[in-house]
């Protein structure tokens, strides 16, 4: 498949790359923005605008809400591989999610346009995700070293994001009424289309303009469509198997949104040098690691690369599985804490958010960069939603965990997933050599120097 990215930039990444970081940058803004305020929002006092709705049925939406927000990309992705491509695809999705910010933000308490907002954004959502991720795929060849930098960078972007969605929709949301936060998002949900619309011809060249399943068809056009290798059935299989052990991880790490959020407002200590911090700060705790951790971790996978000892992503996988279980040890902490004295201090929070936070950088992103490796390309972006099904299931599953602190309280709770996020690293651990053998060399790179052909053109990146 054929692109034609622009050329890259004097670190030797397209320059489109930092568009799509851009863009999924805004966008992030919107989604984070709006989860911050989310549960708190439907909890809240109806007086002050809320809809005075029990915890267990508050987690019980947000998790259904996630859980479709991330079941939507499987369409999403399919529409654009056969019919519509991935650029025209991110920009419907983008104007979409906007008009669901803005629907939120209408006044009145009314729960027929708050579930009509959600929807809009669920479906927006669906044609945005799994094609800006397919694009960041496609502006690098198979076996190119920077990839997993890449994405790393990419992912940055998300956590600029979300920092901003807490400092300014949060912020705006806790202190000046829901609506202000709501339409914050929606703001910055329109810079991104925006800024998408008026430079993507420049910086991304051909890459996701047409359908790939068009353009397969018009390379080969004599060629009837070939069955799959077994190489490419190994490789999807792989893909399904690691999509397993990621519910473990999104099923506990998105506690933040939900059951975090809630215990840090009625159970931390927020108070520094005499003034309360807003619930809706702590959000933003990750997506700072993020930007601080984030480069140092694309250094790392990127040297290592080119020496040719990248760890295999299965393990690299398994890792984040052991830094995410390890950061729940701090909210035991906490819960005793809590328990004991009414309140817990800060910064059993912080760095509970510190080791997800790592955990998340090698599981998250590289998960990513996995599915643009092993996918065969006519099914890139199906196999890209196919992967957010796995985040579906552990968002629904993350709700429902969640509701059960009322009644086994946080620490057996936090126990429970201490305990079942270190089994699952422990496994995956344990498999990822097989796992590193069926994926037939797909995640195998060339190690590279930085010299100036390195600096040339971005290529096309079919998956193997």
């Amino acid at each position: 498949m054929a692109h034609s990215p622009a050329s890259t930039t004097g670190r030797g990444h397209p320059k489109g790359l930092y568009l799509l970081f851009t863009t999924e940058m805004w966008e992030r803004m919107s989604y984070y923005g709006m989860r911050a305020l989310l549960v708190l929002y439907m909890v809240g006092a109806t007086g002050n605008g809320g809809f005075g709705w029990s915890q267990a049925k508050a987690l019980q939406v947000y998790g259904l809400y996630t859980a479709l927000v991330y079941t939507t990309p499987v369409l999403g992705g399919f529409l654009a591989d056969r019919y519509l491509g991935q650029r025209l695809s991110v920009t419907l999705g983008s104007i979409l999610m906007m008009l669901g910010q803005f629907v939120l933000a209408m006044p009145g308490n009314n729960e027929a346009l708050f579930y009509a907002g959600l929807g809009l954004l669920v479906v927006g959502n669906g044609f945005f995700k799994p094609n800006i991720s397919t694009m960041v795929g496609g502006l690098y060849a198979p076996g190119d070293s920077r990839r997993d930098g890449a994405f790393t960078i990419f992912y940055i972007g998300i956590n600029v994001g979300a920092f901003l969605a807490s400092a300014v929709c949060g912020t705006l949301g806790e202190k000046y009424g829901w609506s202000w936060g709501f339409g914050s998002a929606g703001v910055g949900m329109a810079l991104g289309v925006l800024v998408f619309l008026l430079l993507g011809n420049r910086f991304l060249g051909d890459v996701g303009k047409r359908p790939t399943q068009v353009v397969r068809q018009e390379s080969k056009p004599a060629a009837p469509a070939a069955a799959l290798t077994r190489a490419e059935v190994d490789r999807i299989v792989v893909i399904f198997v690691l999509a397993l052990f990621v519910v473990f991880f999104w099923a506990a790490y998105e506690q933040a949104g939900g059951l975090m959020n809630l215990y840090t407002d009625a159970k931390v200590d927020r108070h520094l040098l005499g003034w309360e911090v807003p619930t809706t700060w702590f959000q933003a705790v990750n997506p700072i690691f993020i930007i601080g951790l984030g480069p140092i971790f694309a250094e790392v996978w990127t040297s290592l690369g080119r020496r040719g000892r990248d760890p295999s992503i299965p393990a690299k996988m398994a890792l984040g599985l052991l830094l995410l279980s390890f950061g729940f040890v701090f909210m035991l902490g906490a819960s005793k804490q809590s328990a004991t004295e009414g309140k817990a201090a800060m910064m059993w929070v912080v760095t509970a958010y510190f080791f997800h936070t790592a955990g998340e950088l090698c599981l998250s992103p590289v998960g990513l960069s996995m599915v643009t490796k092993l996918a065969p390309t006519r099914f890139a972006s199906a196999l890209m939603g196919v992967w957010f099904i796995a985040n579906a299931v552990a968002n629904y599953l993350a709700g429902l965990i969640g509701g059960y602190a009322e009644k086994l309280g946080e620490f057996d709770l936090f126990l429970a997933i201490t305990a079942f996020t270190a089994v699952a690293g422990v496994v995956l651990l344990g498999v990822s050599p097989v796992l590193k053998r069926m994926m037939h060399g797909a995640d195998e790179i060339r190690p590279t120097a930085p010299t100036g052909s390195e600096q040339g053109g971005a290529h096309s990146a079919p998956a193997a």
